[in-house]
């Protein structure tokens, strides 16, 4: 299995393409750039499954539709931001500015609980890990000790809590209860800025020590 990032959008947020030797691949958060992402895609001669989303905040979402055209694939939101990806007001975009204001078609796939989800020979975890939005999903691919976390957890840093269904105490104890708790050497892939590891974050990162 590899994965890779992939910066896109002028927030420069990471999306993460995972695939396997049958470079069957599936996609996390496709924030912008969809052009730029799907000709990355055709050079390494990969083929979508699925798009997978931490969570529903515009520069998370904003090439959805057209990677997910493209591919014929479905979306997986969790269900407290599903109606987020055809809202302006709750994804954001109608607060930042926006060019255009996001209104995503509905995701076919609406993910309630922690579970294993299996999407062709590719199995994850799910977590629930609210805190930056309510519907924050961190996925913990075991195989390759790596975790998606989105806007969770980031290298130094933590989630912002001041949008829309932000939670402060919701996300210490989101990054306490699920992400401290795996082995020290998972790489953390967060939605902004480089990949970390478990341990570093647990050793260094100001606002965790102390809790």
């Amino acid at each position: 299995m590899k994965w890779k990032r992939l910066p896109l959008g002028p927030l420069q947020t990471n999306c993460y393409c995972l695939w396997n030797e049958k470079k069957e691949c599936i996609i996390f958060d496709p924030g912008e750039e969809a052009g730029k992402l799907n000709n990355w895609l055709k050079d390494n001669r990969l083929k979508p499954l699925a798009i997978l989303l931490t969570h529903a905040h515009f520069d998370h979402i904003g090439a959805v539709d057209k990677v997910r055209e493209k591919y014929d694939i479905p979306v997986y939101v969790h269900e407290k931001e599903a109606k987020w990806l055809m809202d302006p007001y709750l994804n954001g975009s109608q607060h930042f500015a926006m060019s255009s204001l996001l209104k995503i078609k509905p995701a076919e796939y609406i993910l309630t609980n922690e579970k294993t989800l299996s999407i062709g020979d590719i199995t994850l975890k799910l977590f629930l890990t609210p805190g930056h939005s309510p519907g924050s999903i961190s996925y913990y691919f075991e195989e390759e000790g790596v975790v998606f976390a989105g806007d969770t957890l980031f290298k130094g840093s933590v989630g912002r809590t001041d949008l829309p269904g932000g939670n402060s105490g919701e996300l210490i104890k989101s990054i306490h209860n699920h992400l401290l708790t795996l082995p020290e050497d998972t790489i953390v892939l967060s939605g902004h800025g480089p990949e970390t590891t478990i341990a570093d974050e647990m050793d260094t990162n100001p606002f965790l020590n102390g809790f």
